[in-house]
């Protein structure tokens, strides 16, 4: 039910200041040049979607077959578990359950940006592994907060969101 560390999207660490111009692979301070997952920005375009491993926050911490999941992957526990928001520990959330009686917790841990911290007990932010389809600067996550569950929101790639790991032979 901790909120855990915040990681940018395609860094494997926390820090204290989240922008363009510490981001991993970004190489200006507006985000419209990117030297790694780059599909349409100005700089080496390489027409990766899916985080490579090594950039994974989820395996880089957890090693083993720990991943961070796909925006379809959200998409697919968003539509086939149940999800009550609650609080455990103190920690507000949703606490979902699949078909078979398993459940995780998700806190609200809100977000990151610059030096800042928000939304911590109202939203909830956890990456995907997933680059935008349209835009390189953006990434997917699913973001939710008590009226709702929203799978596949995208955000600037700089933001500091929550992790949450999964277990499967995608990579």
């Amino acid at each position: 039910s901790d909120y855990g560390d915040y990681f940018a999207w395609g860094e494997t660490g926390s820090k204290k200041d989240y922008g363009w111009s510490n981001l991993e692979y970004c190489n200006d301070s507006t985000g419209d040049r990117f030297s790694k997952y780059n599909r349409n920005q100005a700089g080496r375009k390489d027409k990766k979607s899916v985080l490579e491993l090594m950039d994974d926050a989820a395996h880089a911490n957890w090693g083993g077959s720990w991943r961070m999941p796909t925006v379809d992957e959200w998409e697919e526990l968003k539509n086939n578990c149940t999800w009550i928001w609650t609080s455990q520990d103190g920690h507000n959330g949703y606490k979902v359950t699949g078909k078979n009686g398993g459940g995780i917790f998700l806190p609200a841990a809100g977000w990151r940006s610059g030096d800042s911290q928000g939304g911590v007990g109202v939203h909830g932010g956890y990456w995907s592994s997933s680059l935008h389809t349209d835009e390189s600067y953006y990434a997917f996550f699913c973001h939710f907060y008590s009226g709702g569950v929203f799978p596949s929101n995208w955000h600037f790639r700089f933001v500091g969101f929550s992790v949450r790991p999964v277990v499967s032979s995608l990579h």
